[in-house]
């Protein structure tokens, strides 16, 4: 004979229970929050890091295809086609050409964001970077670009730095004298052990 459906126990979460487990999920979700914060910041970071390092590898490649001279920027625009230098800290780069002649008009070849995505992060740099023909960075004060002075650093190397508030970790993109654009962290010596770190 079969029993009643009402008879048969059913089990189920009690009340209790279910406070328990919701609240070791706060606890845990709470110890969580400060990590994944810096882990975001730190993906901003690398996210503005990588748009740069691209931009410059742009830059040099578009100077060798074209063989002429290009300079690449930071500026405040989102118009590709302006030609004004940021002073500081630009959301955007752009890549023109270097005028061959007086007057020559420069032509806008690329353009890209840094901070869409990654906003608070702060760049530091040189204002702007020229390659030549042959990929190479070299000095020019006529540039085509309002604020857009080309200069060599004493050391053979341009840097920018990345960093923002709340990550633990800046990173480095190098452009050498050569053309060589690397990407490093400027807390770890390059060696051997520290392929990514800063010379």
């Amino acid at each position: 004979m079969l029993t009643p459906a009402a008879t048969v126990p059913r089990r189920g979460f009690t009340l209790v229970e279910l406070m328990v487990t919701l609240t070791l999920a706060g606890v845990l979700l709470g110890l969580a929050m400060p990590s994944f914060g810096t882990w975001t910041r730190n993906a901003q970071v690398r996210t503005v890091s990588d748009s740069l390092q691209n931009g410059l590898r742009q830059a040099q490649a578009e100077a060798v295809r074209r063989n002429r001279q290009v300079v690449f920027f930071l500026t405040d625009s989102a118009v590709c086609s302006s030609a004004t230098v940021s002073n500081t800290n630009g959301a955007f780069w752009a890549i023109r050409t270097v005028p061959l002649l007086t007057g020559e008009t420069t032509v806008a070849v690329q353009c890209g964001v840094t901070s869409d995505v990654a906003a608070g992060v702060t760049v530091t740099g040189p204002q702007a970077l020229c390659f030549n023909s042959g990929g190479r960075q070299v000095a020019n004060a006529a540039t085509g670009v309002t604020s857009g002075t080309c200069t060599l650093d004493a050391s053979g190397t341009s840097s920018y730095n990345m960093a923002a508030t709340g990550a633990n970790r800046a990173l480095r993109v190098t452009v050498s004298l050569g053309g060589q654009v690397r990407m490093c962290d400027p807390a770890r010596t390059l060696s051997s052990s520290n392929p990514d770190g800063c010379a």
